[in-house]
């Protein structure tokens, strides 16, 4: 038997060890490429061992410095602040779902389970969001479209709250004076930990990764996050290859710019963040995936 379970146990960490090692391939392969010269890629494509390595695409991020920083600020404050509004209004909705003597209780989940299998469409959504709300070119284009909320992650926050907050703790708040919203901030919140970690978790990657919201909502580029940035230089580098018949100095200078490896570089300095912060959230991310979606 216990020849059995270390013949598993080795299995299993084979296989974990094994797809450690494919995830980060592609992560190291982006990194390299920052690191490798712009001429070497174009003639030999990408490679774990370049042939010339060169930090011209950090030297030009270096020069736009000014742009990199601003665009850096935007999405730190987008992630942060799209988070927290995105997490406080989840868990106020999924709480009043996960009382069982709430009166809307069932059409309100109605209409978030709705949410999950349609939407409004594009035209729609964006007539509302430019002619209605007047978000367009505005700080909130980059947090309120989209992102804000999702009924996957209220059906998860209301999942927690029925079966880990037991009602017996509520009923015994309310006999000592405790109103909804004290009972929500003082023993709800405090006691949902690990899905509180893991839906910001979820959030703030959504948020940091966005670049849809920019690219239909936002054309000043005072606003531009890194993702946006990012995809701005592939749209440029597609149009200039589209028209390379066109001459002059302006051509021959941005022919200059080292566009391949300064994407790379981009993406590894947007992935460096969430490489930080996730060990940090893993083992609450996990717990409160398990436990959330455990029907209770």
């Amino acid at each position: 038997m216990i020849k059995k379970d270390r013949l598993f146990n080795f299995c299993i960490h084979t296989v974990l060890i094994l797809l450690t090692i494919f995830t980060l391939l592609p992560l190291s392969l982006m990194v390299i490429s920052s690191f490798t010269d712009e001429t070497a890629i174009l003639q030999n494509g990408y490679s774990f061992l370049p042939r010339q390595w060169s930090t011209q695409a950090y030297r030009y991020l270096r020069d736009q410095s000014d742009y990199i920083f601003n665009a850096v600020r935007i999405s730190v404050l987008v992630t942060v602040i799209g988070t927290f509004c995105s997490l406080m209004i989840t868990c106020m909705l999924a709480y009043p779902l996960s009382r069982r003597d709430f009166p809307l209780r069932r059409p309100l989940s109605f209409f978030v389970f709705f949410t999950l299998l349609f939407n409004g469409g594009l035209v729609p959504t964006y007539l509302i969001y430019t002619q209605v709300f007047h978000i367009k070119d505005t700080f909130f284009g980059l947090i309120v479209p989209s992102l804000l909320m999702n009924g996957f992650t209220v059906i998860l926050v209301r999942t927690f709250f029925m079966t880990n907050i037991p009602e017996s703790i509520i009923e015994s708040a309310r006999i000592d004076g405790a109103g909804e919203f004290k009972i929500f901030f003082k023993i709800v919140m405090p006691l949902s930990l690990p899905i509180l970690a893991t839906v910001s978790l979820m959030s703030g990657l959504n948020y940091w990764n966005d670049w849809y919201n920019g690219f239909i909502y936002i054309t000043n580029t005072r606003l531009f996050s890194l993702q946006n940035i990012l995809n701005r230089m592939l749209q440029d580098v597609q149009f200039l290859q589209s028209n390379s018949s066109m001459g002059g100095s302006l051509a021959q200078e941005i022919a200059k710019i080292p566009t391949t490896t300064v994407r790379m570089a981009i993406a590894a300095v947007g992935a460096l963040p969430i490489l930080v912060a996730y060990p940090f959230f893993q083992k609450y991310f996990v717990k409160g995936i398990v436990i959330g979606a455990v029907k209770g």
